[in-house]
C-alpha cells in the first residue's frame, strides 16, 4: 500500500455517496479504504474490473479522470459498480500526477455504468 500512498496528495479530499449516506474522508481514510478494498479481492479470489470513462481537462495542472470499479469474482461481476470522479493535480515538486479530489457514487447499476453517454450543448 506504501506505492498507493505515492500518488494520493496529502491533502486529499474525498465524497463518497452509499446507500448509508453521505462520508467525507481524507487521506488516511481514503488509504484504510484501498487497503480494505485490496485485502477483499485477494481473500475472495477476485479481480478488479476498471474502466475509464472519461478524462476531461479542468486546467494546465488539473484533470478529472471518470472511472468505474467493480468486483469480479469467479470470472462474475458483483452487478454494481462504484462511480469515481477523481481530480489530479501536478505535483509542482515532482512534476508528476498526484490524485487530489474524489467523488464516489457506490453500488450503481453496471447496466448504467455501460450506457453511460456524454452530450455536447455547444
Amino acid at each position: 500500500m506504501t506505492e498507493l500512498g505515492e500518488f494520493i496528495s496529502k491533502d486529499y479530499k474525498g465524497r463518497e455517496v452509499t446507500s448509508k449516506g453521505i462520508v467525507d474522508f481524507g487521506y488516511d481514510e481514503s488509504i484504510q479504504g484501498w487497503e480494505q478494498g485490496f485485502k477483499f479481492v485477494e481473500e475472495n479470489n477476485a479481480e478488479w474490473n476498471i474502466k475509464e470513462i472519461a478524462v476531461l481537462p479542468l486546467k494546465d495542472d488539473e484533470n478529472l479522470v471518470i472511472l468505474s470499479a467493480t468486483i469480479d469474482i469467479n470470472g462474475k461481476s458483483i452487478g454494481t459498480s462504484n462511480l469515481f470522479f477523481e481530480t489530479f493535480k501536478k505535483d509542482n515538486s515532482t512534476g508528476g500526477w498526484k490524485l487530489n479530489r474524489s467523488y464516489v457514487e457506490t453500488g450503481v447499476l453496471n447496466e448504467n455504468i455501460n450506457n453511460i453517454q456524454f452530450i455536447q450543448t455547444h
